[in-house]
């Protein structure tokens, strides 16, 4: 009887587990589109993270496509001058990073 209930067990848990990993997005894929959708990687010139926001300075701001950005999950996009103002929740920091080590480094 005891092992029926640990079978179970175990079986809910991989059930639990693929679940969980199917919803998981790719990041990368996120990000590339993200990427994409701000205007490609020659049109940013800067990101700065605070908490769940993202400012990205940009070349030219017009060549952004902003509801692409809020169908991939921004909650909110400002635009002042040549920069954009995206919250993105626990994102933001993924974000910096991806273009921190993909991006701008390749511009050097």
């Amino acid at each position: 009887m005891l092992y029926q209930y640990i079978i179970i067990i175990v079986v809910l848990l991989l059930v639990a587990f693929a679940i969980v990993r199917l919803n998981k997005k790719d990041v990368r894929i996120e990000m590339n589109k993200l990427v994409s959708y701000l205007g490609g990687k020659e049109n940013i010139l800067n990101v700065e993270v605070n908490k769940s926001r993202c400012k990205v300075t940009l070349k030219d701001v017009s060549i952004v496509n902003k509801d692409a950005i809020q169908k991939l999950g921004a909650r909110g996009i400002v635009e002042i001058d040549n920069q954009l103002k995206i919250i993105l929740g626990s994102n933001a920091r993924t974000l910096k990073k991806y273009i921190d080590d993909y991006i701008l480094d390749n511009k050097k």
